[in-house]
């Protein structure tokens, strides 16, 4: 099914295009208008049978490769068609961007507008050629129409959940939990100081939620006098691990600033050792390692000799699938973790599928659910999902049947997981399938951020336009689409870090995701996976064998990333081979690559909606020829330390929304800045040159401003005249800048609803312009602000902020006296201690549910890019 969806939404966006280009472009192109009008009536015809050729391939053997191939040629000329209209489309874009400059005129100057419309015209004559062939071909196999209805609509989500588990969230575990506590508060007889207590059992059936519940648990965190929770997912590089744990430790120490900041990569094994035996020596630790994969018994030794400096009654509680590691690693038997029974299991299925207190009217659902409980095995994953599924579906009893009786539960899988995961997925939106195909460009385990993931579905154009207001940003879009995800059990361990969110996808899902994205031969996790020439998506886990890849065999190329922190691209043949082959490229992701510059044919990549240079620590220049582009949306150049000077013409990228900056300038290149129309993200890092920004710049349409790690700068306009459309502010480690704290009566206009400030020791109270927002505001975050004395009282008149975040300011010993008059306030955190406030139990006991949580609402979520 996933190659009829891909071919369904092709058809539709090419329609679509066609019809907001016939009228403008038609005519511009000699004879050409009625050849768009048959190139439209065939796709149609095409789109109609296709539904009719999945049928005949799922039930005729015999026609299936037959069937799958006449697929594949639709797929490749609706694949051309797009090209053509694409090549259309720039041109137009031409016509808007201020060409005027010499260099443009001669870097286009070979397209000349009678031969583009001599070749557009062949072109479009050539593919409908192809497309009459192929609808002719469909005879052969017989194929009917079939009416196509809307795209199925998926349940409505909730916001964030909590990374950390909620008691009574966990169903069935008690008894589970008491037993591991009681083995990991006994005093040891053996002569070892280091007790390593294992939790095996199958994926999904909650080792991790459990290991959660015995490492939050009051009686652990009395008897041990620090505790550390490190997630493997199947990593175990001895120095990664050091990393984690000291980093671990650092978060249970609440280590002051600079030395948390510390970069331990840039250590070598040897001083990463002593850091852990200095961290550790002495202390009483619990010391969790989630989801070990790790065969070796060598890595092992080596890894635990270090932890023995713990002082006695130390332990190790880890989990694995693994009987086979549990038995090398364990020094005590393994805690066998089963799956949950039929009455434990329906309980956490009402918990899901139906809101608190609802389930008791609706006792025929109930049943109906009992019955889908027990194809799900015991395993609370499976439960959680396809309870997830049913939420709130309360009037459709032959929907709760459908699931039951679905030929999905025959297919062949352990326990019911798959299905139970597939189901949910079958039942998304096929443009949401899409975006969550592409997570399999991610290795399992990753550590997804919300910024990266959308980035990718927005350049590759998967996000539907919003449809409350057409100045909104794609933004919106892609929030949603993870909220749903999230709300379905697919996503996990969301973390707000107020301008985006952190989330990990469960090892399960990601299998399924694999299985997904493999059946339409779109995505390559290269070394790894086999080549295929139809290979849409190409992520590099490493970066060996660049120099040899094979480029020319790869002709639909339209993505590719390095999506490991530290591995880019160092190989010249690989980029001059991304080049000349991958014409059709939307997304490139060269960060951390150590290339000194670009080459110039990289402006002659039209279709590029993202470029990012993230973190090349060699790269000195850019060609001029990246202002060529002028499709692109994102460019990411933070963290180029090395960077000369941005390009000249900056001001050409007319669709550019979202530009980040690292640079030696000391002044950065203002008047193009300012011409940037479509601008609505500016990023500012690492300038360690610059001492003022924005003199008389003004940009209208900025909505998200970070300045970050500028040690130099001292001053930053910030009023309604330079950004009358900000809503989110970020300002982080300046140490020069002195935020203007004006007078008690100044009256700002500015409308904020988003600050966040990160150490920043010229802060010693908060802005009187600050009182402008006092009707906007919902996030507020101030972090190692030492010098920060007081919050003033009129933070009590902040009647929209519900998260306020108070962490490493020493010196505010106390909240305004009317604080609680912060009436819409649900989140508040001084120095780690998080409390939820106006929120009765019940509810509180449910905010794991996605449906209930009390996290970010979404009229900030909309705001983070």
């Amino acid at each position: 099914m996933a190659l009829t969806s891909s071919l369904f939404d092709l058809a539709d966006s090419l329609i679509a295009k066609v019809a907001s280009l016939a009228c403008e472009e038609a005519s511009q192109v000699l004879n050409v208008y009625a050849d768009l009008q048959q190139f439209t009536q065939t796709i149609s015809y095409i789109k109609s049978v296709l539904m009719d050729a999945e049928q005949k391939q799922k039930s005729s053997t015999d026609e299936f490769w037959e069937l799958r191939n006449w697929m594949w040629r639709v797929r490749n000329v609706l694949l051309d068609a797009e090209n053509v209209l694409d090549e259309v489309e720039f041109r137009n874009l031409r016509k808007k961007a201020n060409d005027s400059t010499m260099i443009t005129k001669v870097f286009f100057s070979s397209s000349n507008p009678i031969v583009f419309r001599f070749r557009v015209a062949h072109k479009i004559k050539e593919i409908n050629k192809r497309l009459d062939k192929i609808a002719a071909d469909r005879n052969n196999f017989g194929l009917q129409t079939i009416e196509i209805h809307n795209d199925t609509q998926v349940a409505h989500g909730g916001e964030m959940t909590y990374s950390r588990v909620i008691n009574s969230d966990v169903i069935g575990r008690q008894h589970d939990k008491e037993k591991i506590i009681k083995i990991l508060v006994q005093h040891d007889n053996n002569d070892t100081n280091l007790s390593v207590i294992p939790i095996v059992g199958l994926g999904g059936l909650g080792k991790t939620t459990l290991a959660k519940f015995v490492f939050n648990d009051q009686k652990i965190s009395e008897y041990f006098s620090s505790k550390m929770w490190v997630s493997l997912s199947g990593s175990f590089d001895m120095k990664e691990v050091i990393i984690k744990i000291i980093n671990s430790a650092n978060d249970s120490a609440k280590v002051d600033a600079p030395a948390y900041q510390l970069n331990y990569r840039d250590l070598d094994i040897e001083q990463l050792q002593n850091h852990l035996i200095n961290k550790l020596k002495g202390q009483n630790f619990l010391l969790v390692l989630d989801d070990v994969w790790n065969e070796d018994r060598v890595k092992w030794i080596q890894v635990r000799d270090l932890l023995q400096v713990g002082a006695l009654g130390s332990k190790i509680l880890f989990t694995t699938r693994s009987h086979s590691i549990a038995s090398m690693m364990g020094t005590v038997s393994s805690h066998n973790l089963e799956g949950l029974s039929l009455e434990d299991s329906l309980s956490l299925f009402v918990k899901w599928a139906f809101k608190e207190g609802e389930a008791r009217r609706y006792p025929h659902l109930v049943n109906i659910g009992r019955e889908i409980v027990k194809k799900c095995g015991g395993i609370p994953l499976a439960v959680r999902t396809v309870g997830s599924l049913l939420f709130s579906k309360y009037e459709t009893v032959e929907y709760w049947e459908n699931v039951k009786d679905n030929e999905i539960w025959n297919l062949p899988d352990a326990h019911g997981i798959l299905p139970a995961l597939e189901l949910s997925y079958r039942r998304m939106p096929s443009a949401m399938q899409k975006c969550f195909a592409l997570f399999s460009l991610y290795p399992k385990g990753h550590a997804f951020d919300s910024f990266h993931v959308t980035s990718l579905w927005r350049a590759l154009g998967l996000l539907p336009t919003p449809n409350r207001n057409p100045n909104q940003t794609s933004k919106y879009s892609a929030s949603h689409y993870l909220l749903e995800m999230l709300s379905i059990s697919f996503l996990q361990d969301f973390v707000d870090y107020g301008i985006g969110f952190t989330f990990k996808m469960h090892d399960l899902v990601h299998d399924l995701v694999k299985q997904v994205a493999s059946k339409d031969l779109v995505v390559c996790c290269y070394p790894t996976d086999f080549l295929d020439s139809r290979v849409h998506h190409l992520s590099y886990t490493e970066n060996k064998e660049l120099d040899e890849f094979p480029f020319q065999h790869l002709k639909f190329v339209k993505s590719i990333l390095f999506p490991i922190a530290g591995v880019g691209s160092h190989s010249k043949a690989f980029l001059n081979g991304c080049m000349s082959n991958c014409k059709h490229l939307q997304f490139f992701d060269l960060s951390y690559s150590t290339y000194e510059t670009l080459p110039w044919a990289i402006g002659k990549l039209v279709h590029l909606r993202y470029l990012s240079l993230e973190n090349n620590k060699k790269i000195k220049r850019l060609p001029v020829s990246i202002c060529y582009l002028l499709r692109l949306e994102m460019l990411i150049l933070s963290g180029c330390t090395e960077l000369e000077t941005l390009p000249k013409g900056l001001k050409n990228l007319i669709n550019l929304q979202h530009l980040e900056i690292t640079t030696k300038q000391r002044v950065l290149p203002e008047d193009e800045i300012a011409n940037l129309s479509s601008l609505q993200t500016l990023r500012i890092e690492f300038c360690s040159n610059l001492e003022s920004l924005f003199g008389m710049l003004k940009l209208p349409t900025l909505k998200v401003l970070c300045v970050a790690n500028c040690k130099a700068l001292k001053s930053l306009p910030l009023d309604i005249e330079h950004f009358p459309a900000l809503e989110t502010l970020l300002l982080d480690n300046c140490d020069m800048l002195q935020l203007s704290e004006g007078h008690e009566e100044q009256n700002s206009s500015m409308r904020l609803k988003v600050l966040i400030i990160v150490s920043m020791p010229q802060l010693v109270i908060l802005p009187y312009w600050l009182q402008g927002s006092l009707n906007t505001l919902k996030y507020l975050s101030i972090s190692s602000c030492n010098n920060l004395v007081a919050l003033p009282q009129w933070l009590s008149d902040m009647n929209s902020l519900k998260t306020l975040y108070i962490i490493g300011c020493p010196n505010i010993m106390s909240l305004p006296n009317d604080f609680h008059r912060l009436i819409n306030l649900e989140r508040l955190e001084i120095d780690g201690h998080l409390e939820l406030l106006r929120k009765p139990q019940q509810e509180i006991g449910e905010s794991s549910r996605p449906h209930d949580a009390a996290d970010e609402p979404d009229e900030v979520v909309e705001e983070l890019e």
